[in-house]
């Protein structure tokens, strides 16, 4: 039998964007039926499900990592940062926070969009490693999006600086782990192997100096359809 080869994925092959597909559609979908058919307690209840699900496919693959002996504390550990809310975001659904999501919707918008248009996965369909690096990142998207379309959750512009922050202290967290592990978690020492946006922000320590001058203008971007969306809803209040 000759064995299966397994590569990287490739930007733009059927690996990359048939799970984006797939993540819209299902996404949407969930949206649009939480909004219809559902009331308040069982659009919590469904979207506090697929976070346990997500939060359970990741601890779920550490686990089985860990038991093939193959676990390397260095660069295994759920500490890059989608793991990470993948991980805890049972905790917002749960809780459903306000100040939680503001600080949720800039990272999960702006880290998993990266991560989705540039996927870093070493190993293509059907592996472990591929179903889980889609669940996360397309599941973080969708209880985003649903905690804002169900929820009627929305950032103010003062949400932008509280994100800011929160990810300076987790950056500073990283920076310490980095040192103590020799580790290269949230790419603070290397860039990822495969293509990435800070390809084009230069070499190491430079990208990382690049990324946050332009934090504030990419979570701006980001904030920006909240803006609009809220200006529109107050025009469509005034008397006519």
């Amino acid at each position: 039998m000759v064995p299966l080869i397994l590569e990287r994925v490739v930007f733009g092959s059927a690996e990359h964007w048939i799970p984006i597909v797939v993540g819209l559609i299902f996404g949407g979908g969930i949206i649009v039926f939480a909004n219809q058919k559902l009331n308040k307690r069982q659009q919590h209840l469904l979207i506090h499900a697929l976070a346990v699900v997500v939060s359970l496919i990741v601890i779920s693959f550490h686990l089985h990592k860990f038991s093939l002996g193959t676990y390397d504390i260095q660069k295994d550990l759920p500490l890059y940062l989608c793991s990470l809310l993948a991980i805890i975001m049972p905790i917002f659904t749960h809780y459903r926070k306000y100040w939680m999501y503001e600080i949720l919707v800039f990272w999960i918008i702006a880290g998993t969009l990266q991560a989705i248009c540039t996927p870093d996965i070493a190993t293509g369909f059907p592996t472990f490693d591929y179903l889980r690096y889609w669940a996360v990142h397309v599941g973080l998207l969708i209880v985003i999006f649903y905690a804002t379309f169900v929820f009627k959750m929305a950032p103010k512009f003062k949400s932008i600086f509280k994100s800011i922050l929160a990810l300076q202290i987790y950056v500073l967290m990283m920076v310490v782990i980095n040192y103590l592990l020799n580790a290269n978690y949230f790419y603070l020492n290397q860039k990822p192997k495969s293509a990435s946006l800070l390809d084009y922000f230069g070499e190491w320590p430079l990208y990382i100096i690049v990324v946050q001058l332009i934090l504030v203008p990419y979570f701006l971007l980001i904030y920006l359809p909240f803006y609009l969306a809220n200006k529109n809803t107050k025009l469509d209040k005034l008397p006519n």
